[in-house]
């Protein structure tokens, strides 16, 4: 099973200066909010910031090792800001945020 420790040093060797916050969703290690604060995100844009560290995990997710993976990359000035970040596909909670959940066919 996945830990947010892993998780946190997975995404450190794509952004090793980066402080890391990892939430394991449901406690089942598949579904995971990461947030990612770097001063390197500065003038980049959402998407170029998620990019690098959703290719390292793509074969994680090919897998079935991770199911869900939320991403939040943020400069350290944004982050100030926003404290609660985590977008849970499967939560009736309500927040500002919007991820994207998507769904694999079931393999048989």
């Amino acid at each position: 099973m996945v830990t947010e420790a892993w998780m946190v040093s997975e995404v450190l060797k794509v952004v090793p200066d980066a402080k890391i916050e990892a939430s394991d969703l449901h406690g089942s290690g598949d579904h995971f909010h990461v947030r990612v604060i770097s001063k390197t995100y500065d003038g980049v844009r959402p998407l170029q910031r998620q990019k690098p560290i959703l290719n390292h995990f793509k074969p994680y997710i090919t897998q079935n090792i991770v199911h869900a993976l939320d991403l939040k990359c943020m400069t350290p000035e944004q982050a100030e800001l926003i404290l609660d970040t985590a977008f849970d596909p499967h939560s009736e909670k309500e927040t500002e945020f919007f991820g994207v959940h998507i769904r694999r066919e079931t393999k048989e």
